[in-house]
């Protein structure tokens, strides 16, 4: 049923609940994956997210930004050295951006039939002012969405 599944991590705590249940779908369904993290000022655990921005303390922000990245790429690859000591073939790909449509527009282009993401599950209010980036693509997906809710 699933060939090509597309599991979109941060570096949140719940994207290891993300690539474990993607990792179990990608057995179940003998299916490869491609383990997605989209580098975003905006998230949580991005070190710009809190950073004020004054040009003194510009080179401070570029060396978190520049570990940050590394950090989320050394966990990509170790979550697929995992993957593929379980037999699943997987990928890895680190994008700078917006999430949702990131998330969306590679999941199109690399042809995934199924996208595995986290669901903050922020109240009613908060979604509709800061919006939701599994919201969005589950609204604008070519295809179906596993939501991991921790």
């Amino acid at each position: 049923m699933y060939h090509k599944i597309l599991v979109a991590v941060d570096q949140s705590p719940m994207s290891q609940a993300v690539f474990t249940a993607g990792l179990n779908l990608a057995k179940a369904f003998d299916a490869q994956i491609l383990l997605l993290h989209v580098l975003s000022p905006e998230a949580p655990e991005s070190p710009i997210s809190y950073a004020p921005y004054d040009t003194a303390n510009l080179k401070a922000i570029e060396e978190a930004w520049n570990q940050y990245r590394k950090e989320s790429l050394a966990a990509l690859q170790a979550w697929a050295e995992r993957a593929r000591e379980q037999g699943v073939n997987a990928e890895i790909k680190q994008v700078a951006g917006n999430p949702a449509p990131s998330i969306v527009g590679i999941g199109h282009d690399w042809g995934a039939d199924l996208i595995a993401m986290g669901r903050r599950g922020h109240s009613n209010w908060k979604e509709i002012v800061l919006g939701s980036v599994s919201s969005y693509v589950i609204h604008r997906s070519h295809c179906s969405i596993h939501l991991v809710q921790t």
